[in-house]
């Protein structure tokens, strides 16, 4: 008798008379079917599929760069501060990005053009105070990066002045249209009682409004500009002009969180001669570096790269490591400005160049989801290939058991059952199988033989 089951270790047992071959075996199953056919042709379609993958990527990545080769970045044009932006501009180009500065009348103006998908700019300075997420949510933060001072000159004719109340019904100017000065100065005269129908507010800009006040044309100026703004450093070593130390700096403070105080030493613009005599107490509202959401996150790592070379060192009013600070005042920081304060610049990023580096990532991201289907396609396909091998043995050895049944049941005469046995013994001897296998297949053609005897015997029996 031949017993036959079929499962994935094939069992095969063989149970015959004192002139045949008593057989048990058990073939466990293997990870040889390496060199099948079937199983090189998957391998190889997987190999094309990941030159697929890579061509289709290198195509995209060169029809859609992986980073922009240009940013436009906006700034304040009388802001003061030209060496950082300079700065910047050497950092991207050191890494073959150009950035483009564009000049603006202030930070309101600067925030409009980041706002506005037509203007092409995707970074700006910012000041605190002008916007929210509900107002920009297209935009977000890589943390602040400075303080901005509010200078309050005064001609020195007059008496000295510590409170913004004091400039009522004189003319002052609060800064052009649309600029941050502007918005701040009418928010704190208000606060203070003044208006256009008490006082004659003049929008002028930072060097106009110095020009005119050291000519005597105007009696106080108002300015959010940095120490080294031309403006500012005219009006501080000018004989006739004074600068307003604010006593009331704290309440500001108080009522606005986006201010800060700060505290302008004494013979900063001009030891020798005092200029100023002495400490002068000030409001600050910090910068921001404000982005689009959608800008690509290595030109957000380079941007604060930047920041962290320009921003750190000491200041008049900041101290060495201060900034960029992860702060968002008004904006939330961006994922990539979060991890940067975290971990700082990718790997990559810090011994590669940037479109390398970028190269690499992009690769990963797109490769990986194919990896991630071709492992286990490639740990599986040998042992599902093992199972098929071995299930159409078994399978043989089904139709041998039934030309056995058959003779036991007298069901059959011999000359039909050895000629199926004949079809079947050529099927066996024409199939092909891995070498691991050929075991299994030498198995399978004694046993025929072995049924094959028994159908001689009886043929001959009559």
């Amino acid at each position: 008798m031949v017993s036959c089951q079929s499962d994935t270790n094939l069992d095969l047992t063989f149970n015959v008379s004192d002139d045949r071959v008593t057989r048990d075996e058990t073939v466990p199953a293997t990870k040889s079917g390496w060199f099948g056919r079937r199983y090189l042709l998957v391998a190889a379609a997987i190999i094309l599929l990941f030159i697929l993958a890579a061509g289709i990527f290198g195509i995209t990545a060169y029809i859609y760069p992986l980073f922009p080769r240009a940013v436009a970045m906006a700034i304040v044009a009388e802001r003061g501060g030209r060496s950082e932006y300079e700065r910047y501009r050497q950092t991207f180009a050191k890494q073959g990005v150009q950035l483009t500065l564009v000049r603006t009348e202030g930070f309101i103006e600067n925030l409009a053009m980041l706002r506005s998908l037509d203007s092409g700019v995707s970074v700006a300075l910012v000041q605190n105070g002008l916007t929210d997420p509900q107002q920009s949510p297209e935009l977000a933060s890589l943390g602040t990066v400075g303080y901005v001072p509010l200078w309050i000159f005064y001609l020195n004719p007059h008496a000295s002045l510590d409170q913004l109340a004091q400039l009522r019904g004189m003319r002052v100017a609060v800064g052009p249209t649309g600029s941050g000065t502007r918005k701040l100065a009418l928010e704190l005269l208000a606060r203070n009682g003044i208006d256009e129908s008490n006082t004659e507010l003049l929008t002028l800009p930072p060097n106009e409004a110095s020009e005119r006040l050291v000519a005597g044309n105007i009696q106080a100026a108002m300015m959010l500009a940095a120490p080294d703004a031309p403006a500012v450093q005219r009006l501080l070593v000018s004989p006739d002009i004074k600068l307003m130390s604010i006593s009331h700096a704290d309440t500001y403070v108080a009522l606005y969180p986006f201010l800060t105080t700060v505290v302008l030493p004494a013979g900063f613009a001009d030891l020798p001669h005092e200029r100023p005599p002495s400490d002068v107490k000030m409001i600050a509202i910090k910068m921001s570096l404000v982005v689009r959401r959608d800008l690509q996150s290595a030109v957000q790592y380079l941007l604060l790269e930047a920041a962290t070379q320009i921003h750190s060192s000491p200041g008049v009013f900041q101290k060495a490591g201060q900034f960029p600070a992860a702060e968002g005042p008004d904006l939330p920081l961006s994922p990539d400005a979060q991890q940067f304060y975290k971990t700082g610049i990718p790997l990559l990023q810090r011994y590669l160049p940037l479109w390398l580096a970028v190269l690499i990532e992009q690769l990963a991201i797109t490769l990986l989801p194919v990896g991630a289907i071709a492992y286990p396609l490639l740990r599986g396909l040998p042992a599902f290939y093992n199972w098929g091998v071995r299930r159409r043995i078994s399978m043989l050895y089904g139709e041998l058991k039934l030309v056995e049944l058959s003779l036991e049941n007298e069901s059959r005469d011999g000359l039909s059952a050895l000629s199926e046995l004949s079809r079947l013994e050529h099927r066996v001897s024409h199939l092909r199988v891995p070498p691991s296998f050929a075991h299994l297949l030498y198995a399978l053609r004694q046993d025929i033989s072995l049924v094959r005897e028994r159908l001689d015997k009886t043929t001959e029996r009559p």
